[in-house]
């Protein structure tokens, strides 16, 4: 891309984008930039275990590999915005600003680099962690989980759209191909081929897929629709999963013409554990792209009362499996809704959440063109206009059996409105209006509760009341959206918090400890969270004595005998590391380290119980 507005970003997106920056400056209470509390000769922070003497040295060498392309971290930390990502720490922070912190970017350009800087870390023992685009804003965005980690920036030099085929469907991608890219590419192309995209289109097609994101097509489920990967391994090694496996001389990749056709090839199919892991680095990888449905249409069915929600997911349960609604629907309640259309203190102007018993009085006369509603799904069909029709006859049959329960398309509502944002997403159009409900608050700010459950009207109850229950509790007005998959459903719960006032963010962290501890106990597991919550995550899914994050730490220990890349993430340590002081983690010496995986599950107990206290107070 000749021209970007930001890394991945097209230059014809300047004036809106522009103009929702200018909103999140207006947002702001505090400064952008904080300063470090470090001396200048402390600075960068030192991964555990390294001196300044070596890690200068290292830092000399690792120019050198990668073409000069180093940034040391010795500056203020600038918070920046989405767009214009920082690499440099966790701006959306949970604890203290400096508490996620890396110590220098890379910027490799080719998988032969990359080989490098992974023996380079093996040579000086520092902890590197790759980000493809670093904009996972919510969940711990650029940082590692260990302090003073060198962060590959993926994104920055590899980022080729390798190959788009239109007559079998898909695309190879390098890591820093964003959604906006894959768009402009394919449009660029003339290829009759759509993209799945996500609420925000800025992130990374691959680091969405291996952190096992979803979209709003057919095609939603983007590690489901991935075909292939290219990766480099802990030691520098260099395997393709799948058909990638087959070697063809006759290919310009090199491999099998069948890698982004066939997923699996021979014997254990390896790819799952390269999602939300640290045992490699992706540096290609497939997709399977929707051909053009032949028409779509969006359009939403609002829903009087509070307790329609049981109902809702009751006749929205065979309709899904039977794949008349077709894409992922979005069932977002009213408070949800209200975030979208303006601030909290634009309905409220008082402090605290906003009283259920008064959406009626406050929140109802912002949606005139509506009515009264309290659950609104949007919902999506494609196909041509005979199929179309059929399916809307069906859905809105079905949930007309709910008195009051009200359909609207596009063009019967203003032309801000939410739904006509809904239409590019659902067809496969990159937008950014989903940053509008982050500024609910002043120095808005979220993290993301993220549970699933089974697809039925009893568990999204049960659901509901808890987290409703909880933010009650902490503070924080409740913005539950469901999202039904297949079989099962995710329940997105996004928790805006203030990160310019140190209460707010103790808050959120309570609430968030207390959610997983507790939706757990029901059987509610998160599917993905926070870098700060995830050794609490994985302690949940503790069956049969943790049987799973053992074999997890025993796969770390034998590709990453070393523990180099991304030590700690989704609480996978390995012997390597001790992390009984989560805020400090620490090298173990090679004559301290326990059996494979029993240091980390040793510690997980006591950790949740820590956790657990913190939260009561």
């Amino acid at each position: 891309m000749s021209q970007e507005y930001a890394p991945g970003i097209p230059v014809r997106v300047t004036d809106y984008a522009d103009s929702v920056k200018k909103r999140f400056e207006e947002n702001a209470t505090v400064p952008p930039v904080k300063p470090r509390k470090e001396a200048s000769e402390d600075l960068p922070v030192l991964p555990p275990g390294v001196t300044r003497q070596n890690f200068n040295a290292a830092i000399e060498q690792l120019k050198s590999i990668v073409d000069g392309h180093v940034e040391l971290v010795d500056h203020d930390l600038d918070d920046g915005w989405y767009l214009h990502r920082p690499l440099t720490h966790d701006v959306f922070a949970l604890d203290e600003d400096d508490y996620f912190v890396n110590s220098a970017i890379c910027a490799p350009g080719s998988v032969e680099q990359v080989q490098a800087v992974v023996k380079w870390a093996n040579q000086w023992l520092i902890p590197i962690y790759a980000v493809s685009m670093g904009r996972n804003f919510g969940y711990g965005g650029s940082s590692a989980r260990v302090k003073g980690s060198v962060v590959l920036d993926m994104g920055k030099r590899m980022n080729r759209v390798l190959e788009l085929n239109e007559k079998s469907a898909f695309c190879l991608l390098e890591p820093g191909v964003t959604y906006y890219m894959l768009y402009d590419e394919i449009q660029k192309s003339g290829k009759d081929l759509w993209v799945d995209v996500p609420d925000l289109g800025g992130g990374s097609v691959m680091g969405n897929s291996l952190d096992r994101g979803v979209g709003y097509t057919p095609y939603g489920d983007h590690f489901g629709m991935h075909c292939g990967m290219e990766i480099v391994l802990p030691d520098g090694e260099v395997i393709r999963t799948g058909m990638g496996a087959l070697p063809d001389e006759t290919t310009e990749h090199g491999s099998s013409n069948t890698w982004q056709l066939f997923p699996y090839g021979f014997g254990p199919y390896s790819d799952g554990i390269f999602t939300q892991s640290n045992y490699g680095i992706v540096t290609k990888m497939g997709f399977w792209l929707m051909p053009n449905p032949g028409g779509h249409q969006t359009f939403q069915i609002t829903f009087p009362r509070e307790d329609d929600l049981h109902d809702i997911i009751e006749i929205m349960r065979p309709l899904r499996i039977k794949n008349i609604i077709q894409n992922t629907p979005h069932l977002r309640h009213i408070m949800q809704e209200a975030s979208v259309y303006g601030n909290k203190k634009s309905y409220w102007p008082h402090d605290g959440p906003i009283p259920h018993d008064k959406i009626d009085e406050i929140i109802v006369p912002k949606f005139e063109w509506i009515g009264n509603f309290r659950w609104i799904l949007y919902l999506c069909v494609y196909g041509p206009d005979v199929v179309r029709k059929a399916n809307i006859q069906v859905i809105t049959e079905e949930f007309s059996k709910i008195p009051g329960a009200k359909v609207m398309f596009p063009e019967e509502t203003p032309d801000y409105s939410y739904l006509r944002s809904r239409v590019n997403i659902y067809a496969g159009t990159p937008d950014l209006r989903e940053l509008d409900w982050v500024m609910w608050l002043d120095n808005g700010s979220h993290t993301a509760f993220s549970p699933i459950s089974p697809l039925t009207g009893k568990d999204a109850e049960k659901q509901y009341q808890l987290t409703k229950r909880l933010h009650q509790k902490w503070g924080f007005d409740y913005f539950p959206t469901f999202c039904p998959g297949w079989r099962e459903m995710h329940h997105i719960v996004m928790i805006i918090y203030d990160r310019g006032d140190p209460d707010s963010k103790h808050r959120a962290r309570c609430l968030m400890e207390e959610l997983v501890a507790e939706g757990a106990k029901v059987g509610m597991g998160e599917y993905r969270t926070h870098l700060a919550l995830q050794d609490q995550v994985m302690g949940t899914y503790s069956w049969n004595n943790h049987a799973l994050l053992r074999m997890n730490n025993k796969i770390k220990d034998t590709l990453d005998p070393n523990g180099i890349y991304a030590p700690g993430k989704s609480g996978i340590w390995g012997r390597c590391w001790d992390n009984r002081d989560s805020a400090h983690p620490s090298r173990v010496s090679a004559s301290s380290q326990e059996p494979q995986g029993r240091s980390t599950l040793g510690r997980l107990s006591s950790q949740v119980s820590d956790q657990l206290s913190k939260s009561r107070l």
